[in-house]
C-alpha cells in the first residue's frame, strides 16, 4: 500500500502551476481542472486579506493562489507522512480526497476576507461543504479519484462521517497547529505585506513530523522552536497585520452595513453567499443612503478613526461577543455621549469594534515522550497564549470625523468613555 500511495502522489502531476510563493506545483489534469470551476474562479475575485491592501499596498492577493498553496503543502505533507507509516490509515481515495478538500477548501468562503465573520450567517465550512456536494463540483471531484462526500466532509466538521475513520485523521491534518492552511497564509501573507514576521521553514518543520491515527500529527523535539515560530508569527501577524487599526476600521464599517440591511430586511443572508469582493460592494451599494454611504467610504479608503482604545479585560468583562450584546452596548454609549455633549447623537455615527475570541492551538502531542507540547522543552505556556490574547483584544469605538471632532475636543467625555464601568457591562 505505501508505494501504491506514493505512486498515487508522484504519477500523472503534468499540470503546472507557477507561484509566486512555492514556485512550480504541480496537479494532475483532473484536479486542475477544478481550477476552472465557476466555484474556485470566484476566489481569484476575493482578496485573501480584504481591506489590508489600504495599509499594506502588496495585500492583493487572491483567495485563489492561497487555496493553490494549501494544495501544495498538503501533498507535501501526506508525501512525508506516508513515509512514515501513514498507509496503514490511509487509501488512495482517501489521500485524493485529501488533496481535493486542500484545493477547494475556501470555496465557501465569504468575501472581504472576515467582514461577514461573526453575523448571523452559515459557516462559510459549511458552504463550502454543500458546494463540493453540488451537482457541477461533485462531478468534478468524482473524475479526480476522490470522494466527493468523503471531501466535503474533510472541510465541514458537522458532517457525519460514519465508520469512515480515514476522514477524522485528514480533518486533523487541514484544520490543527501545523496545517497547510496556516503554513500557506503566514508565509504568502508577510510576503505580500512585506513584513518579516511570517516567514516559515515550510521543509525543515515537515521533517519533524510523525503520523498518528488519534492525533493526526505528532512532532518530535527538534521541531519545538518551529512550532514557536508559527505561534509567535501568527501572533504578530495579528498584532501588525491582520487586527491593524485601520484593517479593523474597514472590517467593522462593512459589518455595520451589512447588519443594518440584515436588521431591515433589505439584505438577506442567501444574498452574501457566493459573491465576490466586486459583486459584494455592488449589492451594497444597494440599500439605504446611510449603509451605502459606508460601504462606499470604505471602498474609497475613508475609514473611520479610532477616538478610544482599551484593553478587552475577558476576567473582568466576560462579554458574549453577538451582534445583540454589540448594539446593547451601543445604544448604552449614545446615551453617555449624547448626556455628555449635549447634543443627540446616534448609534449609526459610531461602532464599538470588539474583537472575537482568537486561538493559538497547541494540542500538539510530542512524538519522544508521548507528552504535550506545553509540557515539552519550550518557551512557551498557557499563560503565555493567554497573554498574546490579552493584548491582541483591544476595543475601539470608530466615529464618523464629526463626532470623533467632538469628542476628541472634550477631554472629560474622553474620561467619561475610558472608565468602561460606565458602559462596558450588561
Amino acid at each position: 500500500m505505501k508505494q501504491r500511495l506514493l505512486d498515487t502522489l508522484q504519477s500523472g502531476y503534468t499540470e503546472p502551476f507557477r507561484d509566486n510563493i512555492w514556485g512550480h506545483i504541480y496537479m494532475t489534469p483532473e484536479i486542475a481542472a477544478l481550477c476552472r470551476s465557476a466555484a474556485f474562479n470566484r476566489l481569484h475575485h476575493i482578496r485573501q486579506l480584504g481591506p489590508t491592501y489600504l495599509v499594506y499596498p502588496g495585500a492583493t492577493h487572491s483567495r485563489a493562489a492561497h487555496s493553490i498553496g494549501v494544495y501544495h503543502i498538503a501533498k507535501k505533507l501526506i508525501a512525508h507522512l506516508i513515509e512514515r507509516g501513514a498507509e496503514e490509515y490511509m487509501s488512495p481515495q482517501g489521500l485524493f480526497s485529501f488533496l481535493c478538500a486542500a484545493l477547494l477548501h475556501d470555496i465557501g468562503h465569504f468575501p472581504y476576507t472576515h467582514s461577514l465573520k461573526d453575523l448571523p450567517l452559515e459557516e462559510h465550512e459549511v458552504l463550502t461543504g454543500r458546494l463540493i456536494l453540488s451537482e457541477d463540483l461533485k462531478v468534478l471531484v468524482g473524475h479526480t479519484d476522490a470522494d466527493p462526500y468523503m471531501t466535503a466532509a474533510i472541510v465541514d466538521h458537522s458532517m457525519p462521517t460514519g465508520e469512515n475513520e480515514e476522514i477524522a485523521f485528514y480533518r486533523h491534518l487541514l484544520s490543527g497547529v501545523l496545517d497547510p492552511d496556516k503554513l500557506d497564509y503566514l508565509n504568502r501573507d508577510a510576503y505580500h505585506c512585506g513584513v518579516p514576521y511570517g516567514s516559515q521553514d515550510i521543509d525543515f518543520t515537515l521533517s519533524r513530523l510523525y503520523p498518528d491515527k488519534k492525533y493526526g500529527l505528532l512532532i518530535d523535539t527538534k521541531g519545538i522552536p518551529n512550532v514557536e515560530a508559527i505561534l509567535f508569527s501568527k501572533y504578530l501577524m495579528y498584532r501588525s497585520v491582520y487586527w491593524h487599526r485601520e484593517v479593523r476600521s474597514a472590517t467593522a464599517m462593512i459589518k455595520k452595513c451589512i447588519k443594518r440591511g440584515l436588521s431591515a430586511g433589505s439584505l438577506y443572508p442567501d444574498e452574501l453567499y457566493n459573491l465576490d469582493d466586486s459583486s459584494l460592494f455592488a449589492r451594497l451599494a444597494q440599500l439605504d443612503q446611510d449603509s451605502s454611504q459606508i460601504a462606499t467610504m470604505v471602498k474609497n479608503g475613508h475609514l473611520w478613526p479610532s477616538i478610544l482604545e482599551i484593553p478587552l479585560d475577558i476576567d473582568k468583562n466576560n462579554l458574549q461577543i453577538d451582534w445583540e450584546t454589540r448594539e446593547k452596548l451601543e445604544q448604552r454609549l449614545a446615551e453617555l455621549l449624547s448626556a455628555n455633549l449635549g447634543l443627540p447623537v446616534s448609534v449609526d455615527q459610531f461602532i464599538l469594534d470588539i474583537p472575537e475570541p482568537i486561538s493559538f492551538e497547541t494540542e500538539l502531542i510530542l512524538y519522544d515522550s508521548g507528552q504535550p507540547f506545553l509540557k515539552g522543552p519550550t518557551v512557551f505556556t498557557r499563560e503565555t497564549m493567554n497573554s498574546f490574547t490579552r493584548i491582541l483584544r483591544v476595543i475601539r469605538l470608530f466615529a464618523m470625523p464629526d463626532l470623533y471632532t467632538q469628542i476628541r475636543a472634550s477631554n472629560r467625555i474622553k474620561e467619561v468613555l475610558r472608565n468602561t464601568d460606565n458602559w462596558l457591562h450588561l
